[in-house]
């Protein structure tokens, strides 16, 4: 994949979600013991990621403030919501994306075996794979784009690279979209989103959910 992102390890100066460094101001007085204050950090610290320390003292110096988790859940709530309602409805001239069975059997019905099987029986298989491209074609765009999906713009968040800040090159946003959603819509998706959920109140410094961890990304507020 191309990567058409600035290769020089420092986000683009036009970037406008990142902080500036402000400009040193002269001393206030003739007294020599005034000076002027010292520049604030860059924006991201280069190789903040990773293992050993994080850079300096503070990791969060110079970054813009990280993402409420609150505005992160409703933000992927109003994405799923996108894309699940289309594809609900186009689901319906073909029997519906999800089958509701009529078997009044006692026994194992209440079984996690006949209820996984009951879910993936027939085309709801079809439709589960149609919506994870979907709904990975659909995070991997808007983040590439501009780092927002439609749920971020309207919630004034914004996906950036932890590193240096920039909007994450195609193949972070695709692998970024594919952690989210592949265990979310084939394998165990409560479990999922309890963890991602819990993750993004509990982990230090940068509250990352798992596909923040894989792609090395951070959400940050562009308020």
């Amino acid at each position: 994949m191309s990567n058409d992102q600035p290769t020089s390890g420092q986000p683009p100066e036009d970037d406008p979600f990142l902080k500036k460094p402000r400009e040193p101001q002269p001393p206030s007085s003739g007294s020599p013991y005034d000076s002027a204050p010292p520049p604030p950090p860059p924006p991201y610290e280069p190789g903040a990621y990773g293992g050993g320390p994080y850079g300096g003292t503070d990791p969060l110096a110079g970054m813009p403030p990280l993402g409420e988790p609150g505005k992160r859940i409703l933000a992927r709530l109003i994405d799923f919501l996108i894309i699940s309602i289309p594809l609900y409805l186009i689901s319906l001239p073909f029997g519906g994306a999800v089958e509701v069975s009529s078997n009044k059997n006692n026994g194992n019905n209440g079984s996690v075996s006949n209820v996984f099987n009951q879910t993936y029986s027939g085309h709801q298989l079809l439709w589960s794979l149609i919506g994870l491209v979907a709904y990975v074609a659909y995070d991997t765009y808007f983040t590439h784009k501009d780092g927002r999906t439609i749920g971020k713009r309207l919630l004034k968040l914004r996906v950036a690279m932890l590193n240096d800040g920039r909007v994450p090159d195609t193949s972070a946003s695709f692998l970024r979209a594919v952690v989210l959603w592949l265990p979310a819509l084939l394998c165990c998706p409560c479990l999922w989103w309890l963890i991602n959920i819990v993750l993004m109140f509990t982990d230090k410094p940068y509250r990352q959910g798992l596909q923040d961890k894989a792609a090395k990304t951070v959400v940050v507020s562009t308020a």
